[in-house]
């Protein structure tokens, strides 16, 4: 497999042996682009990346908007695991929503919300009433460790160590 990442509304197909994918789930609208360093982290320990931030989305075209939320659902349930970030001051309700979705599933979910994020106790509280020990971090970096320490754990692929330092 030549390329680990995919960015909306480019469609990644599983194949046998691939690597863990990681599904980047969380603010967008508003929110500062979280999601360029965590996938860059993701892809040089050598993990699949879904990312539904755009470089560019055409807002003119009302095509796009249904494209972009059938792409999420997609892709957001075909991942190994989906990772969840809530920056400060931005609610992101559809976040929350997909955050509940993928909460009823079985697979691995590593969830953070930064301290000023405005609904961050209910996303501690919704994320206890699952009946599992999840934390809900409070930085992305704990987050993209507790992704690549599931991976590891996994033993899906061998993974390259992380960078010593994050910025």
């Amino acid at each position: 497999m030549t390329n680990r990442y995919f960015e909306a509304p480019d469609d990644y197909e599983p194949a046998p042996g691939d690597p863990l994918s990681v599904f980047l789930g969380g603010g967008i609208t508003g929110c500062p682009d979280w999601q360029a360093p965590a996938a860059e982290e993701l892809l040089d320990v050598g993990l699949i990346v879904f990312n539904p931030r755009r470089r560019s989305f055409p807002i003119d075209n009302p095509d796009e908007a249904p494209r972009q939320i059938a792409w999420e659902h997609r892709h957001l349930h075909l991942a190994g695991v989906t990772l969840f970030w809530f920056p400060a001051d931005q609610v992101q309700p559809i976040a929350l929503f997909e955050l509940g979705a993928a909460l009823g599933e079985g697979r691995h979910i590593a969830v953070g919300a930064a301290p000023g994020y405005p609904r961050r106790l209910d996303v501690e509280h919704q994320v206890a009433l699952t009946g599992n020990t999840r934390t809900v971090h409070a930085s992305l970096s704990d987050v993209l460790d507790e992704v690549i320490a599931h991976a590891a754990r996994a033993a899906m692929v061998p993974l390259a160590p992380p960078p010593a330092e994050r910025g």
